[in-house]
């Protein structure tokens, strides 16, 4: 069973361990996602657990009614059904916050990521759109109403 939460200054150690990063960095990295603002937008982040941290599952405010969800299983849980349950979860707590619609950029070569969203009912146009860093990328809607 997956659950989100919010991460405490004691998930510094954890986050360094999985992310490869030093501890004073991880607690910086929960400070800054801790104030719920990025680029003077909302923006939550969540800790993906299940008996521990296994991933991470953002939303990020892109207008009063869509939102981006960014969903980040480290490698050594993945292919175990965490992201799609985190997702499921994410989406629920957009809705409850108000939002009516999310928004994804897929990386057009991302075959696993597409799978995903496919099976939780977004849907794209298939049209590959370049997004600011260079990448060619897919857009996904879902509906929360």
């Amino acid at each position: 069973m997956v659950s989100l939460r919010h991460f405490s200054d004691s998930d510094a150690a954890v986050l360094s361990e999985l992310m490869g990063i030093g501890i004073s960095e991880a607690a910086e990295m929960i400070r800054d996602w801790n104030s719920l603002e990025f680029h003077g937008s909302y923006f939550e982040m969540f800790a993906i657990t299940s008996g521990g941290i296994v991933g991470t599952v953002s939303l990020y405010r892109l207008s009063d009614s869509v939102v981006s969800m960014g969903p980040e299983v480290f490698p050594v849980f993945r292919r175990q059904g965490f992201a799609k349950e985190a997702m499921l979860l994410a989406m629920e707590a957009a809705k409850r916050k108000g939002f009516k619609i999310v928004s994804q950029q897929i990386k057009s070569d991302n075959a696993a990521s597409i799978a995903l969203h496919k099976s939780l009912g977004f849907e794209t146009d298939g049209y590959g759109y370049t997004n600011k860093k260079g990448k060619e990328v897919l857009i996904f809607l879902k509906s929360l109403l």
